[in-house]
């Protein structure tokens, strides 16, 4: 039988403001076995994904909820559209960024911890020199964020090419000459094979001692028993980190005692900010299906990302 352009949603019990936002888009709400294209809400069961795509192989567009899609790797193929969050959330994840990054380099965190008066301690973000490992939304975002503190920024990605605001933009096999001199560091990347432990031992030894790491990305670019060593013997300024390796990271872990490191609980997007803008994109990309036009946050499947 002939399949229209309608809209599945999956898993079932998905959010009523997902359906909201695929109704906004001109979308006409359908079963899978009457669909051609699914929306799935659930970022950590791409094991219900795969089965419905194996029951409804005439499923030819797919939109993943989150921009990292390292959970679907195994199931992305060729034989239809992937779309993802790509983008979506750049503005949040940039601005908690720029959050953590203060809060490290001016010792907000340390002084929210004391209980006593001490004495001056900081660097400014002012005028430093940034590194950016990344060259996606979050950099774009970032960037443009940056350019009140009148930073010098590197942009470190798989691709050289130009990124409006960054004064240099230098392929993934200069990494370490990036990292050499810079007062922060911040992690805005794709995980992917290539990037997981990314930085441990030898990365931390060449940067400064009084340098920071902001990582907004996903926890296993970096090893993390090396940041503990880093930080445990001062041979980097500090880490502020929205992700971890394990993650959640459990209770007892040595990186929450540890005065130079700052944890938050992946929160560089809210679930309050988060549904407004993945409904934006989902009510756009159904309307541009339906139009026959290319979509947004388009999968690279064969870099997986």
């Amino acid at each position: 039988m002939e399949h229209h352009k309608r809209i599945a949603i999956g898993p079932a019990g998905s959010p009523e403001w997902v359906r909201d936002a695929v109704i906004a888009g001109g979308g006409e709400l359908v079963e899978p076995a009457d669909a051609t294209a699914v929306v799935w809400t659930a970022a950590r069961d791409p094991q219900g994904l795969h089965n419905l795509l194996q029951a409804n192989s005439h499923i030819e567009w797919v939109q993943v909820p989150f921009a990292g899609i390292e959970n679907f790797v195994p199931i992305i193929d060729d034989a239809r559209t992937w779309t993802c969050g790509k983008g979506v959330y750049a503005e949040p994840v940039a601005e908690h960024a720029v959050a953590l990054a203060l809060a490290g380099m001016r010792n907000v965190a340390q002084y929210a911890r004391s209980t006593s008066w001490s004495g001056p301690v900081g660097r400014n973000l002012l005028n430093a020199n940034v590194t950016i490992v990344g060259g996606g939304g979050i950099t774009e975002s970032l960037i443009r964020l940056l350019t009140a503190f009148q930073c010098n920024i590197t942009v470190v990605r798989r691709t050289v090419e130009h990124i409006e605001g960054a004064d240099t933009v230098v392929g993934t096999e200069n990494l370490v000459d990036a990292l050499v001199g810079a007062d922060l560091v911040v992690l805005a990347l794709s995980l992917t094979p290539e990037t997981t432990g990314l930085l441990g031992r030898p990365e931390f030894e060449l940067m400064e001692p009084h340098a920071w790491i902001v990582n907004v990305a996903r926890g296993a670019h970096i090893v993390t028993d090396d940041l503990v060593w880093a930080l445990q013997n001062n041979v980097i300024g500090g880490a502020a980190l929205d992700v971890t390796d394990p993650e959640p990271l459990p209770a007892e872990h040595p990186l929450w005692s540890l005065p130079n490191c700052i944890i938050t609980p992946h929160v560089g997007n809210t679930p309050e900010m988060a549904v407004p803008l993945l409904s934006e994109r989902i009510t756009t990309n159904v309307a541009k299906y339906l139009a026959g036009e290319e979509l947004v946050g388009l999968v690279d499947v064969r870099n997986g990302y």
